[in-house]
């Protein structure tokens, strides 16, 4: 494989960071995905093996890995704020010559979460109410266990709305990422939603000040190289914030209810929420992007290049 300077390729990484410096992570969420060794560290769940990654040649599409977490945040859904830990976004950009890109997500989803406790339990989410089936429900909440809500944030469906520079600048939409939110407590059933797979929230982030920058080049196996085949970028630490998202009204909660716990949380919460008036928070996020420092040297398999790299780092 020919080689470039280290000018060169520093032009071109710069270049791919431009492309993909645009994906940022929402979500409360700790990957659970291969390790990996050095530098393709956080890409645990990188779509290499998908057909649109592999079919990518290195010259009209590019293959590339994306992952973006934060360690702490907030979500504000009408009345009701929660408070967030680790999030992690993960999915694979093939970046076409002409300047478009296709989002790939892992199987298991762009956004893997962990659940978070929202603040007062299903006391604080639908009580007191004067429904009488609801009243009962409050009455019958003795204990911490019964009371306890987990809130989940999980993708339905792939991100969408690329922008290919707003990861480099601050106040502009980066991404779209649909999702819902899943309320978990006894009382509420295994299939209470905020959100649905056909009426998700639309979460779109933007930069809330300018990361900083950081370039490695790497071999395959993860181990830093000066004249390494592969190159990650980073931009860490800045936050990242949307306030522009409308939130729908809770759906299928309770125990065949007919609808009177939907009611009762979303009249409690404020549900639904019009634009304008949630918002979510995620700090000091960071962001990698890793891919073939030149892709053109390894067409027309770049794609099955950087997956057979990715192969190679796993321990």
């Amino acid at each position: 494989m020919n080689r470039l300077t280290l000018g060169a390729r520093l032009a071109t990484v710069t270049a791919l960071g431009t492309a993909l410096g645009a994906f940022a992570s929402v979500g409360t969420a700790t990957a659970a995905g291969a390790q990996l060794n050095g530098e393709w560290a956080p890409f645990t769940r990188c779509p290499v093996d998908a057909p649109d990654m592999l079919a990518a040649d290195g010259v009209a599409r590019t293959p590339q890995c994306v992952v973006s977490s934060s360690p702490s945040g907030s979500i504000k859904l009408g009345n009701t704020t929660v408070v967030t830990g680790k999030t992690n976004l993960q999915m694979g950009i093939v970046q076409n010559s002409d300047g478009t890109s296709k989002v790939l997500a892992p199987a298991d989803g762009a956004l893997v979460a962990d659940p978070a406790t929202v603040p007062g339990g299903l006391l604080g989410l639908m009580c007191p109410s004067n429904v009488p089936a609801i009243s009962a429900i409050c009455r019958a909440i003795t204990d911490s266990s019964l009371n306890k809500i987990t809130a989940t944030v999980q993708s339905v469906g792939a991100p969408y709305d690329f922008n290919q520079s707003a990861g480099a600048v601050t106040d502009v939409q980066i991404v779209a990422i649909p999702v819902r939110i899943h309320l978990e407590n006894p009382f509420l059933g295994s299939n209470c939603y905020i959100g649905t797979k056909s009426n998700p929230i639309t979460l779109r982030p933007k930069n809330l000040d300018y990361p900083e920058f950081g370039l490695s080049f790497f071999n395959g196996d993860g181990a830093v190289a000066d004249d390494g085949e592969l190159s990650r970028l980073a931009l860490t630490g800045a936050p990242q914030g949307d306030a522009t998202f409308a939130v729908p009204g809770a759906s299928g909660c309770g125990l065949g209810l007919l609808g009177l716990v939907d009611a009762a949380v979303n009249l409690k919460t404020g549900l639904p929420s019009a634009a304008g008036k949630n918002s979510l928070t995620l700090n000091n996020a960071s962001t990698y992007l890793a891919g073939l420092t030149a892709p053109g040297t390894a067409a027309p398999d770049a794609g099955k290049v950087l997956a057979r790299d990715w192969h190679s780092a796993v321990r």
